[in-house]
């Protein structure tokens, strides 16, 4: 591991950054210096701006990757190397708004209906309900769902969140039906 690497990794780690977010800010100063075929301390701005057009240009890649990918750099020049002035020359690409595209009732009803068994009916119920993302479904506990309160404990979210959210009565009469099919002991879609 070079000197660079481990100071980077010291300064993501102290400033307890996601795992998956460690990984890719590597990975992309990696990158940019295989780009130049140089070291990144011995880049400067007009480095920063020759590779920022580079991944528009040439790699073709969206606007939210290429923030990732300025974030990444942010943090090395000023974070880990200490070099302030850089922040005028990496400037943040202006990311365009799209509006999600929201399934009409039957949509949805369809999507559960065409689901092949009773685990997978009730995931995606969950899913669409709760608005939980994957992740967060896999660590659902059997003690997050609090009938009483109407409400899902969310634990460890994106950004390493808590929260909760409503919980519908069909949900839960679907849940109730899962649970005593299934028995979850803990966690409640373990795939078996």
């Amino acid at each position: 591991m070079t000197h660079l690497r481990k100071m980077m990794l010291e300064e993501l780690q102290r400033r307890n950054y996601a795992p998956n977010t460690i990984k890719a800010y590597v990975r992309i100063i990696q990158e940019f210096a295989e780009y130049f075929h140089r070291s990144p301390d011995k880049l400067g701005p007009q480095h920063l701006r020759q590779y920022q057009a580079y991944l528009f240009q040439a790699r073709k890649l969206e606007a939210g990757t290429v923030q990732q990918a300025v974030a990444a750099l942010r943090f090395f020049y000023v974070k880990t190397l200490k070099r302030r002035y850089l922040l005028d020359d990496i400037p943040r690409p202006k990311r365009g708004r799209k509006l999600p595209v929201i399934l009409s009732p039957e949509e949805v009803a369809q999507l559960i209906g065409a689901a092949s068994n009773l685990f997978h009916r009730t995931m995606l119920m969950t899913l669409y309900s709760t608005g939980v993302r994957r992740a967060e479904l896999c660590r659902l506990h059997v003690t997050d769902i609090d009938s009483q309160r109407m409400m899902v404990h969310i634990r460890d979210g994106k950004g390493g969140h808590d929260r909760d959210v409503p919980l519908s009565a069909t949900l839960l009469d679907t849940l109730r039906v899962y649970w005593r099919w299934m028995n979850p002991r803990r966690i409640c879609f373990l795939a078996r």
